[in-house]
């Protein structure tokens, strides 16, 4: 089991105490930083003075975003072209008998 550590990350000018396993350390700040950045550009470009309007916003822009690539990597591979990948898996299979 791995140690945890401590960090604290600043968020729309909050500080957020977090205990975590080192590996996500590098993750967790460059996300933080996202987060921020774009935060910090929505309060400039839409003149939100309210944190939690600002952070709503970027949470529904990084799950847009997140739907956008779930649903580009569905529509690469179709149900046809999985059922052509188990057919070739069943043939190989099948002439090794």
């Amino acid at each position: 089991m791995s140690e945890k550590i401590k960090i604290k990350l600043t968020v729309a000018d909050r500080v957020y105490p977090l205990t975590i396993s080192p590996d996500q350390e590098a993750s967790l700040r460059s996300s933080a930083k996202k987060v921020d950045e774009m935060s910090k550009q929505l309060q400039q470009n839409y003149a939100v003075r309210d944190k939690q309007d600002v952070l709503a916003m970027c949470a529904l822009q990084y799950a847009a975003q997140l739907e956008n690539q779930l649903e580009k990597n569905n529509l690469k591979e179709s149900p046809s072209d999985k059922v052509s990948e188990l057919i070739d898996l069943i043939d190989v299979h099948l002439s090794n008998y």
